[in-house]
């Protein structure tokens, strides 16, 4: 009588419970995803609110404001690398005391490709700049983002971004403009990042679970052509 697989059966019992719990946590993704992007049709239904009346917390991140910000449009800058529509460049970024507000917070301008070498002039100036925008949070540097270089950031990195341009504090959130600070000056592109986040969880929870699947249909092939030898 041939001897049961042990060994073919432990291997296949940890494997199946690694596959099966991929699948599981691609449920939870899909579950907190679908949360997340209802949120965010939500938020972008409103009409934009005073940036006043709207707390400046990760929370309400993707809520549209508005804000008046004196010499934004001459203010210093920092760039932070990006890509739009497969083009390298970079998202201009100033420090903003809105008109009626103790709180300096940060504006993404919009962005401009690396061919453009201009930029807009920096001066001290007080015509103030009315905009519009969505309330974005930061992302933390990864383990092989590159460090900072003169005054291009390779990430979002909110805390650093506030500390290079003086900023004394900063809430944990940015505003990236929908409307221009440099109406004048067209290469600047105000553009928030793209809200369409897919949402393929599913697909890859089928995935996992169909590949489990495959695993106990194999092993109990190679177990019964075994048994029978």
């Amino acid at each position: 009588m041939k001897r049961f697989p042990i060994g073919l059966t432990v291997a296949t019992a940890i494997a199946f419970a690694i596959l099966c719990g991929l699948g599981g946590w691609q449920l939870k993704r899909l579950a907190w995803k679908t949360d997340l992007l209802a949120r965010i049709a939500e938020a972008q239904a409103e009409q934009p609110k005073p940036i006043g009346q709207v707390p400046l917390t990760p929370a309400y991140r993707y809520r549209r404001v508005e804000l008046d910000c004196p010499g934004l449009a001459n203010a210093p800058f920092v760039e932070v690398y990006a890509i739009r529509e497969g083009k390298a460049g970079a998202r201009i970024v100033s420090l903003c005391s809105p008109v009626g507000s103790r709180t300096q917070v940060m504006i993404d301008r919009g962005f401009v490709v690396d061919t453009v070498t201009a930029r807009p002039p920096v001066k001290v100036t007080t015509a103030v700049v009315h905009l519009t925008g969505v309330l974005r949070d930061g992302e933390e540097p990864g383990l092989f983002t590159p460090p900072m270089s003169g005054n291009r950031f390779y990430v979002r990195d909110l805390d650093q971004m506030a500390l290079a341009l003086g900023a004394r504090r900063h809430p944990g959130v940015m505003v990236m403009s929908e409307t221009s600070s440099n109406p004048e000056w067209p290469a600047l592109i105000p553009e928030p990042l793209p809200l369409d986040i897919a949402n393929r969880h599913l697909e890859y929870a089928l995935t996992w679970f169909g590949l489990a699947g495959a695993l106990a249909a194999v092993y109990a092939a190679l177990v019964r052509r075994r048994m029978k030898a």
